[in-house]
């Protein structure tokens, strides 16, 4: 391990060679009492995501939100238009007739739950993300592939650099790497 006294550690990051692995060391270092990781692995792994805390998030709130806005904008678009802009009564049926405007409203509900889906994912992910610090770990280009990684953050108050990398040694992983910011 360098001592850097001009650039602050990110964190500590261990490297796994399969999911079981990763996954026992995620309970062992929650267990210890660390807080603060992430890991990294080249598919989801919901197992390693409940012990690591991760909890569902705002992004069904965002489409339902988006679904009923576009819903709602639908309507009123229609509504505008048949009523306000361009009346015109065909076969004596009212100039407000909602039954003919759901199929419109349905799509236009549909059209902008996806688009916020879209964005919702993008900003809570915070993406497009161009750099991130463990990108400075050499063989971190393997979670693309076929490695695992699990990164204690500095930030966690149970951190201390020599005392978390022996730590993360008894975990017994292929390599352990210091980031870097």
């Amino acid at each position: 391990m360098v001592k850097n006294d001009k650039f602050p550690l990110y964190g500590l990051i261990a490297e796994f060679k399969d999911a079981e692995d990763l996954l026992a060391a995620a309970r062992r270092a929650r267990g210890a009492g660390y807080r603060r990781m992430e890991a990294f692995s080249p598919y989801p792994m919901a197992e390693v995501a409940e012990v690591l805390g991760v909890r569902g998030g705002w992004l069904p709130w965002i489409v339902f939100a988006g679904g009923l806005l576009g819903a709602a904008g639908g309507f009123a678009l229609q509504y505008y238009v048949t009523v306000w802009v361009y009346p015109l009564n065909v076969g004596g049926r009212p100039l407000f007739s909602w039954p003919a405007f759901i199929p419109a409203a349905f799509e236009t509900s549909i059209l902008l739950a996806g688009l916020a889906a879209l964005l919702g994912m993008l900003l809570l992910n915070r993406l497009p993300q161009p750099y991130h610090p463990v990108f400075n770990v050499p063989r971190f280009s393997l979670a693309s592939q076929d490695r695992f990684f699990l990164a204690i953050k500095a930030t966690d108050p149970h951190f201390d650099p020599e005392e978390t990398w022996l730590f993360l040694e008894g975990l017994r992983p292929v390599d352990i790497a210091e980031i870097m910011p």
